[in-house]
């Protein structure tokens, strides 16, 4: 039974690790909290894949930078405010409906007070 569930949490991360990497190049998809959920799930399954993805070279640091402070670099703040508002903007100039534009925005300035609220690692 114990097999069961180490390999039911692998795939759980594994799964984390597929959605995190489509939020990447998705909008509204977010990265760091599926990638969070895979190292959790890899810390349950295997420590090997655990260490895999908090020693990754991309993504890696962010993680290990926000398990250890709670926070997050300036430089992310930037770069994901400015990919969340390059895909929303992009994405209400082709959508003609008027209420999908506006809750675009609602959830584009929410997600941007969201990032904001997270402490600044320097």
């Amino acid at each position: 039974m114990r097999r069961f569930y180490k390999a039911l949490w692998l795939s759980g991360g594994m799964c984390s690790v597929a959605l995190g990497v489509l939020g990447m190049f998705l909008p509204l998809l977010p990265t760091v909290p599926f990638l969070l959920l895979a190292s959790f799930c890899f810390a349950k399954s295997s420590p090997v894949w655990q260490e895999k993805i908090l020693h990754h070279p991309f993504i890696g640091k962010p993680l290990r930078e926000w398990l250890q402070y709670r926070g997050i670099r300036k430089k992310g703040k930037i770069c994901s405010l400015l990919f969340l508002w390059a895909g929303i903007l992009i994405s209400v100039y082709f959508v003609a409906i008027l209420w999908v534009r506006v809750a675009l925005l609602i959830v584009a300035v929410s997600v941007t007070l969201h990032i904001l609220s997270f402490k600044t690692i320097k």
